[in-house]
């Protein structure tokens, strides 16, 4: 299953709400008549205040849920350490493994010997969960043999602040191609509900100019549309 991304539900107005909340820190009137009388204008002007001070607290007032569908469990492992934000995971405790899933890594895909091995693999596993569930082996027991690359669904909420944290490692060239991808899709999506939030947003080598890595990769990006039109591995 080819991963895939939606947008489920995000803060309504998500940029005039962080823009409102900032701007009541040195208001003497309500954040809703601040909202009320935001303009896109005055929105950017002072979120792109905001992220150039690096005051990103009041980019926690907008947040986004996403439905994550065909992710490897091996990406979701990287996905959790995020730990500024809400998962909710499909279970193969609970649910059954009908079939075989299992995402195929593209080094291995371009290998014809080796990707044949894979599904043949693949198909062995999961006749032996099969197996082992008909045997009246808890699907929970059954699950242990079913390997990190099973495709996995799962719900995530992040704020618009942890999201940068985020796209700044995760859409580093250095990160695993996979997470990479949802990234890159992610941010898609949160620039088409939130533009001027997300307007400056993406790996270290694009928003600061400076890459974090201890071995960079020699290849850093010129801007966001630069990342953004990469097409995925």
């Amino acid at each position: 299953m080819a991963c895939r991304v939606l947008l489920l539900a995000y803060t309504p107005s998500p940029d005039a709400a962080v823009a409102a909340a900032a701007r009541l820190c040195y208001s003497d009137v309500s954040a809703g008549d601040l909202f009320r009388e935001e303009s896109r204008e005055l929105s950017a002007t002072l979120l792109d205040h905001l992220r150039k001070s690096g005051h990103y607290s009041p980019f926690e007032h907008a947040s986004f849920t996403f439905a994550i569908d065909g992710l490897s469990r091996v990406t979701s492992h990287q996905l959790v350490r995020h730990r500024i934000a809400s998962y909710s995971q499909q279970s193969q405790r609970y649910v059954g493994m009908t079939a075989p899933d299992v995402i195929m890594p593209p080094s291995v895909a371009a290998n014809r010997e080796l990707a044949e091995k894979f599904n043949r693999t693949v198909e062995e596993v999961h006749r032996f969960y099969s197996e082992m569930v008909e045997a009246g082996i808890p699907r929970e027991d059954a699950r242990f043999i079913l390997p990190h690359g099973w495709s996995t669904r799962l719900v995530m909420t992040m704020n618009a602040r942890e999201l940068h944290h985020f796209f700044t490692l995760r859409l580093c060239r250095r990160a695993q191609w996979e997470i990479q991808n949802l990234a890159r899709e992610m941010l898609r999506l949160v620039r088409e509900a939130a533009p001027l939030l997300f307007k400056a947003a993406g790996p270290g080598c694009v928003i600061s100019g400076e890459c974090g890595e201890m071995n960079p990769c020699g290849r850093p990006y010129a801007s966001v549309r630069e990342v953004l039109d990469e097409e995925g591995v």
